[in-house]
């Protein structure tokens, strides 16, 4: 049973628009030739495939759902299928492109100021510039209720410090979301790698999610001016909606990596 029986057992095809098989078509082609050939000796050397990004972001996959600021605009449901072939292959890409778009872009995108919009998004759907998501915490894993990383006035800008951990791209983004606790609750900010006080590191010896980039943030007195707070970001409901936009893609994916093993127990 290869794929195209397994896809009829689901029985989805009919409810799928020509646009959105055009998107898991070439999604898939795009799969098998350059990354399921590679993706063992990935896993096993702990390594995420970053010259790959450029061929993720001419197809569309940066960024899909969004539109315009050089985002693709495609549907949802073409983007959740995109997703489906991607975690086909492994968790670590469809993550890698999950956060980029669903949480990093989609930020900028909802509660950025016009001036972050235009900055950061055509170099982020081009893969130019490579972005994460800073909330979840050591101490306090997935529940952000609990965050310690603060946010302290001073003058007209801000100094961040904080930890946080787990973080998809952390390593290799040009640019992070940081979520912190302000004077009136969680405020989002867009901190670059080169800020002082900013830096990133690894999490050694992990046992699954081999061929992603996993990892830390630290913050210590990063100093940021009021430009690079995301005006539009207000509360706990901020990082919260991110979060949810993203949770279509990921069971997308879910289904793409079951379906993988069903055809490989079928072969």
């Amino acid at each position: 049973m290869d794929t195209m029986e397994v896809e009829q057992l689901i029985g989805w095809d009919s409810l799928l628009h020509e646009e959105e098989k055009m998107v898991r078509k070439s999604v898939r082609g795009f799969v098998k030739d350059r990354c399921m050939p590679r993706i063992v000796a990935d896993y096993e050397a702990g390594r995420f495939a970053t010259e790959l990004i450029p061929e993720l972001a001419r197809l569309g996959l940066l960024g899909a759902n969004l539109e315009g600021y050089g985002c693709a605009g495609m549907g949802s449901t073409a983007y959740g299928l995109a997703c489906h072939e991607l975690e086909a292959c492994d968790s670590g890409l469809r993550s890698f492109v999950s956060v980029q778009t669903s949480l990093a872009m989609f930020a900028i995108r909802t509660f950025g100021s016009e001036a972050q919009k235009q900055k950061w998004l055509p170099e982020m759907a081009a893969g130019k510039a490579i972005g994460c998501f800073g909330l979840t915490e050591p101490e306090h894993g997935s529940d952000p209720g609990g965050m310690e990383t603060r946010a302290v006035r001073t003058g007209a800008g801000w100094s961040v410090s904080g930890r946080k951990l787990w973080i998809t791209n952390a390593q290799i983004a040009h640019v992070a979301i940081v979520w912190a606790k302000g004077p009136d609750g969680v405020i989002g900010f867009i901190v670059e790698r080169d800020r002082s006080g900013f830096a990133s590191g690894d999490i050694p010896h992990k046992l699954s999610m081999r061929a992603s980039v996993t990892g830390a943030l630290y913050l210590d007195e990063v100093k940021l001016g009021e430009d690079s707070r995301l005006p539009g970001a207000a509360g706990l409901k901020a990082p919260l909606s991110c979060l949810d936009n993203a949770r279509f893609g990921v069971a997308f994916g879910v289904l793409g990596a079951a379906r993988a093993c069903l055809e490989q127990a079928i072969a």
